[in-house]
């Protein structure tokens, strides 16, 4: 079938925080395709990635960057895919902040869907809903790992009850 995801990062740096979204796509059995795409560097590069996106396969863009964070936005103004922003806290960053809002604070009409600072799985997972949303088979993979959620919260609840607290939600 080929890859569904793209995740692409503005630099190699990038790759400890982007791997979440390769690990969890992974496990839901979502093909990906992951490289290093720079706004400010690359940008020949970045349109042409974008604007292939589409008939490559792709279904979903993830584009994780530090700093000014440009490439989510600059991205999303290229391709008709959805494209989720990871925003990276990054050597050059104000705390992430420089790079939430530049991902954050996109003009209407261009919409970038923003994950938290550093929050790549969490990019992975909607990426995964996305998907899930037209492909039956990674709508029950979603469906089954919010269950799984649910069920680790609901051991947490019953550890604390046997522990002694008394204050529960029943």
């Amino acid at each position: 079938m080929g890859p569904q995801v793209g995740i692409i990062m503005g630099s190699d740096s990038d790759l400890p925080v982007m791997q979440a979204a390769a690990d969890v796509l992974k496990e839901f059995g979502i093909e990906i395709e992951l490289t290093v795409v720079s706004a400010h560097r690359t940008p020949l590069r970045m349109v042409e990635y974008a604007s292939t996106a589409r008939d490559r396969g792709l279904k979903v863009i993830i584009a994780g960057a530090g700093g000014a964070a440009h490439l989510p936005g600059m991205v999303a103004s290229i391709t008709s895919l959805p494209v989720i922003g990871v925003p990276i806290k990054s050597s050059n960053s104000i705390d992430g902040w420089d790079s939430i809002l530049s991902i954050l604070q996109m003009p209407n009409g261009i919409p970038v869907a923003t994950v938290a600072l550093n929050a790549a799985k969490n990019a992975g997972i909607l990426a995964a809903t996305i998907i899930g949303s037209f492909d039956p088979t990674t709508g029950d993979k979603i469906t089954a790992y919010k269950r799984d959620l649910e069920a680790e919260v609901l051991k947490k609840v019953e550890k604390l009850k046997s522990g002694g607290w008394s204050n529960s939600f029943d």
